[in-house]
């Protein structure tokens, strides 16, 4: 996603309007608001700065980042512009890839699921366990899935960095 130096991630428009896409598709398959929505750019801003992560990526057949809030950037231990365009498959170790695959293919078939728990790696090697994630389908406004995102508040460290 292309960024303006200018502003803010969270203020430039397709980051809004993608922001838009997550929370209208979380409310769709969930059936309630992941943040309390006020207006678009609001609502862009009250993700990026939520105290939970946020997390998505695309369609491609190897799926590329394309939005994590702070706290996804903090607990990834990655600046914003190595996060986007990161292969999705990379935030988890190569033995747990397996599991994620059948996460994602959980969530394809079921629309979202919201009992994931899983191991990630973080950029400097610090692995963690997430807890409890909703995953959810992207919808765009014709209903096609154009994406796939993950939210969640639990996690706790694991073992040591190699």
């Amino acid at each position: 996603m292309p960024t303006d130096t200018d502003n803010p991630i969270w203020q430039q428009p397709a980051w809004v309007e993608w922001t838009q896409l997550l929370l209208n598709s979380y409310q769709h398959w969930v059936g309630k608001d992941l943040v309390p929505r006020l207006n678009p750019l609001a609502d862009s801003h009250t993700l990026f700065t939520a105290p939970f992560v946020t997390v998505s990526h695309g369609t491609e057949s190897n799926p590329l980042l394309n939005y994590g809030n702070q706290t996804a950037l903090d607990l990834w231990e990655m600046p914003l512009a190595n996060f986007l365009g990161t292969p999705s498959r990379e935030t988890a170790e190569p033995v747990h890839r397996d599991e994620r695959s059948e996460l994602l293919r959980r969530t394809t078939e079921h629309g979202f699921i919201d009992d994931y728990s899983g191991i990630r790696i973080s950029a400097t090697g610090q692995r963690f366990r997430i807890h409890q994630a909703t995953v959810w389908n992207i919808l765009n406004s014709d209903e096609k899935v154009v994406g796939q995102a993950a939210a969640f508040s639990q996690w706790t460290p694991q073992g040591l960095r190699p």
